[in-house]
């Protein structure tokens, strides 16, 4: 297929007059880009040109036209042909069309106008498949790993390979890490790459979803199987067939479903609440936890069977703590997408920003992040982010200086200030609720000063 927006037209015809004839009617687009040929051999041995449209006389002087026909769909099924023939048979047209004819024209006095009719309908259908193609292309690079996951640390090399292998297999895989690191857009990320990405990607939430309609999320109900059940309704299972499913938050799935889930698993067939017919699953399966899923078997929580089941290759996403730099290259990117967003220029981050971010522990992760660059994007002015115009929100139950790495004494003396800033410098209380003498408190209160 030709590239932009021009269609290529070949015009196989060995009458001159009507050779004219189909030219003059192609060229009233200026879109279309003609070539003109007046034997079979010599259309066929253009065909590296791909042409979009070929308008074929079915009576050539060195081949037929349904052997042109042929070897042109041959070669690219996607071709749109029109047959031009003088002969009115019905018998031959039906067959050029089952064989892969988009029309089949008398030549006659309504020859232009049916051939005008024919390229504007092929043309329809070009411009169609290509805006898929577009959106494919597109959605193949929304969800490319290597650019959509963003991150340089070691970590998120480790993460990396994992994908990779996770890509090119049809194994289960387990991902685990927590909330905000990012588990479902990994989700996406395999299955877009992998060689189900042409069917669906299917996510349901165990948490997001009340325990008794769990079972028929699943696997789906016949019409009356229960009070309301109105009509017959596909489960997850049933939706992600040719494609994955993705279970998030799989460790609060409650035991009973559990048994049903792996019997599932097992057999790589399900039955809808109601039903009696077990339908085939054919879907790759991802889940995801912010739970350590081992703990949840010790504790009894989670099934052992179903646990070995669902392990395939596992995955563990670090936490934004962890990643060191990655915090400012993700900080970038998104003042970047937000900038596109509104079309402005992106801000940048000022030194002071920066080290607000990294000595900040984001309890949420990726997710937090965003949503504090986002916000710094509002009230920045300037070009500049400054430390100021960051505002984290923290909400961990320990305070943000004892996630980073200082020496005891350092230690000592911000718990100091944090508990004084927490009694409102209230010496006797902090005295006792850190079990100091008040000395050790003012000796530090005279020092900052």
């Amino acid at each position: 297929m030709t590239r932009d927006h021009s269609i290529r037209v070949f015009i196989v015809e060995d009458d001159p007059v009507y050779q004219r004839l189909i030219k003059y009617v192609v060229e009233l687009d200026s879109d279309h880009e003609v070539h003109v040929f007046s034997s079979g051999k010599a259309c066929l041995a253009s065909l590296g040109l791909h042409p979009d449209i070929v308008s074929l006389d079915f009576s050539l002087p060195d081949m037929t036209g349904e052997e042109v026909l042929r070897r042109i769909k041959a070669f690219d099924p996607e071709i749109g042909v029109i047959i031009l023939s003088g002969q009115k048979d019905i018998g031959t047209a039906v067959k050029l069309l089952r064989e892969g004819a988009f029309d089949y024209i008398i030549k006659d006095a309504e020859t232009k106008e049916r051939l005008q009719n024919s390229l504007f309908h092929i043309k329809d259908k070009i411009s169609l498949k290509r805006e898929v193609d577009s959106l494919k292309a597109e959605l193949v690079e929304r969800y490319d790993f290597s650019k959509h996951l963003i991150g340089q640390s070691q970590p998120m090399l480790q993460v990396y390979n994992l994908i990779e292998k996770a890509v090119k297999s049809n194994i289960n895989v387990s991902i685990q890490g927590e909330s905000g690191t990012g588990k479902e857009v990994v989700a996406k990320s395999i299955h877009h790459n992998s060689p189900r990405r042409k069917g669906p990607f299917i996510a349901l939430n165990m948490s997001a979803i009340p325990r008794d309609l769990i079972e028929s999320e699943l696997f789906g109900y016949e019409k009356g199987a229960f009070t309301g059940a109105l009509t017959r309704k596909k489960g997850h299972f049933e939706l992600s067939n040719g494609g994955t499913l993705f279970l998030d938050e799989i460790a609060d799935l409650e035991i009973s479903i559990q048994a049903k889930l792996l019997r599932a698993l097992q057999e790589r067939e399900f039955i809808r609440l109601g039903g009696e017919s077990p339908i085939p699953f054919d879907a790759r399966l991802i889940v995801a936890t912010h739970k350590n899923l081992t703990e949840e078997v010790q504790k009894g929580n989670f099934r052992e069977d179903l646990y070995y089941r669902l392990l395939g290759l596992s995955i563990k996403l670090p936490p934004l703590r962890e990643r060191g730099n990655d915090i400012i290259l993700l900080a970038k990117n998104f003042l970047a997408n937000y900038a596109k967003q509104q079309g402005t220029k992106p801000l940048e981050l000022s030194k002071d920003a920066k080290n607000k971010l990294l000595n900040y522990h984001f309890p949420g992760n990726v997710r937090e992040l965003m949503a504090v660059i986002e916000l710094a994007s509002v009230m920045a002015d300037g070009k500049y982010v400054e430390a100021v115009d960051i505002q984290l929100n923290n909400i961990s139950k320990n305070p943000e200086f004892l996630h980073q790495e200082l020496t005891m004494d350092a230690y000592k003396d911000q718990i100091i200030q944090f508990y004084l800033q927490k009694y409102q410098d209230n010496v006797q209380v902090v005295a006792e609720k850190l079990n100091i003498g008040k000395s050790t408190i003012y000796r530090l209160l005279q020092d900052k000063k």
